[in-house]
């Protein structure tokens, strides 16, 4: 069944407040596989002129995806079918521990490519005082629709 076109447009709330951790980010680096001393060594971050520890570029991921979007029966996706198409981010400034952070979501675009669904949705994290960090670019694709 097709993504209902009805979606696009649409924004969703902001989700709850996530915090980001030293220990969240120093999991993140482990999972990907990243040894740079900024995601794990308060003193080194401050060094490159910090505040704190600072995420990998691709930890937004973590707090983006709890979005609602991809949760609504209305949208018909099919979420066993869903592959990652693509994920980019722009960035503000880096999130780093401390961060209390927010997300809210709208999806971009919807369009049928052969059999498959394409809907890319993006997303403004912000801190919870309204400080914008990035912004995430996400593309998703159902196969099969």
């Amino acid at each position: 069944m097709a993504l209902n076109r009805d979606f696009i447009g649409r924004s969703f709330p902001p989700t709850e407040p996530y915090e980001v951790s030293r220990v969240k980010i120093r999991e993140f680096a482990d999972a990907i596989g990243d040894p740079n001393p900024l995601y794990r060594d308060q003193e080194a971050a401050k060094a490159a002129g910090h505040p704190d520890v600072i995420a990998p570029p691709t930890f937004p991921i973590v707090v983006s995806l709890g979005n609602a979007a991809l949760a609504d029966p209305d949208l018909n996706l099919n979420y066993a079918m869903v592959v990652h198409g693509e994920q980019r981010f722009e960035y503000t400034r880096p999130m780093r521990a401390g961060d209390v952070v927010t997300c809210t979501s709208t999806i971009t675009e919807i369009k049928s490519i052969g059999n498959n669904e394409k809907m890319v949705i993006e997303t403004d994290i912000k801190t919870v005082e309204g400080e914008h960090i990035c912004k995430t670019y996400n593309t998703i694709v159902e196969r099969g629709a």
